[in-house]
């Protein structure tokens, strides 16, 4: 049975995907994704790539985006102004592919309390949050470690919410790269006495609560039938007034951009929007949201190689052994 025939009632209906035993979405049948009905009559998802093709379209907009918000910061371009890019200009690209999509803007009032609630608490206090922590703690590695240990919570939530599936090698992968990513982060000669303050710690905490939380409320919204483009337009764009509210007065720096800082700009705004896009895909089709949030934790390795080749960073053995450990725990995962 071809999609558009299965696209002719406005009933719900459970999506699967190949072989799989739980829906994957619950949807009305309006809605515009590549589907197929089998001859027992169960509507297959057809995924239009791997999870692990997903992950590491992801994995690689995550690096050229942090690499180019290192080259922003060189630049003296500020953390306000970058994150007017992340959220501004993929906005824009979002919008009309919602429409050409088929996918629109059309939500129910449940299906916006939620997205409301990814906006502001999760994606945008999480942001806040995670500045002040990296402000206030001893040294930022600590800081990063605990908000990026989100990926072990997502990935044992999942198993209970969603019936994702974790396998002993999966675990063991993110462990690996969880553990060696705090030899990577945690830089000794950043550690400092003036101006920490021990509620770091509780900003800390938050930041972890909220991007996991952002990362099941998306796996949520896409199981309720929300398309990807749908809820990016909502969440970004929400957050996205939050941020231009915040930084409203640095937008005249805008007028002091120079060609390659222009370049630089949009660039993180595209790589922004890209990482942003797989990552759903990613949740949408991974076996477990976990394995996706661990692919983007094990970026920090491939940023690190980066750096140093491009900025010049320093690339100690402390580090060169954390990489290593990140990437044989990414080599586990993807097997």
């Amino acid at each position: 049975m071809s999609v558009s025939s299965i696209h002719n009632t406005n009933k719900i209906i459970n999506v699967y995907l190949d072989n799989g035993i739980f829906p994957v979405l619950s949807i009305h049948e309006t809605c515009h994704l590549p589907l197929r009905r089998t001859n027992t009559g169960k509507i297959i998802y057809n995924a239009y790539m791997h999870w692990i093709v997903a992950g590491f379209l992801m994995f690689a907009s995550s690096v050229i985006t942090y690499l180019l918000v290192r080259a922003a910061s060189l630049r003296h371009i500020t953390g306000a102004m970058q994150n007017v890019a992340m959220f501004v200009i993929p906005l824009f690209v979002f919008i009309p592919l919602a429409f050409s999509s088929g996918a629109g803007l059309a939500v129910t009032g449940y299906q916006f309390a939620l997205l409301l609630l990814s906006a502001v608490l999760f994606s945008y206090l999480g942001s806040r949050w995670s500045v002040i922590s990296l402000q206030y703690a001893p040294n930022p590695g600590y800081s990063l470690i605990l908000s990026k240990s989100y990926v072990v919570f997502t990935t044992i939530v999942a198993v209970v919410l969603f019936g994702s599936e974790i396998t002993v090698r999966a675990a063991t992968a993110i462990i690996f790269i969880v553990a060696f990513s705090a030899l990577i982060l945690i830089d000794k000669k950043k550690t400092q006495v003036a101006g920490v303050k021990s509620v770091w710690l509780l900003y800390a905490l938050g930041a972890f609560i909220c991007w996991g939380m952002l990362a099941i409320m998306s796996k949520y919204l896409l199981e309720i039938g929300v398309p990807i483009y749908t809820r990016l337009v909502y969440v970004i764009g929400i957050a996205c007034v939050l941020f231009l509210r915040d930084s409203w007065s640095e937008l005249k720096s805008l007028h002091t951009f120079t060609q390659i800082d222009w370049a630089i700009w949009v660039g993180m705004g595209v790589f922004s929007g890209a990482f942003n896009y797989f990552t759903q895909v990613g949740y949408l089709v991974a076996p477990n949201i976990g394995y996706i949030n661990a692919l983007n934790a094990a970026s920090i390795a491939f940023v690190t190689i980066g750096a140093s080749l491009l900025f010049h960073d320093e690339f100690s053995w402390r580090k060169f052994i954390g990489v290593v450990g990140v990437i044989t725990g990414l080599i586990l995962l993807v097997m």
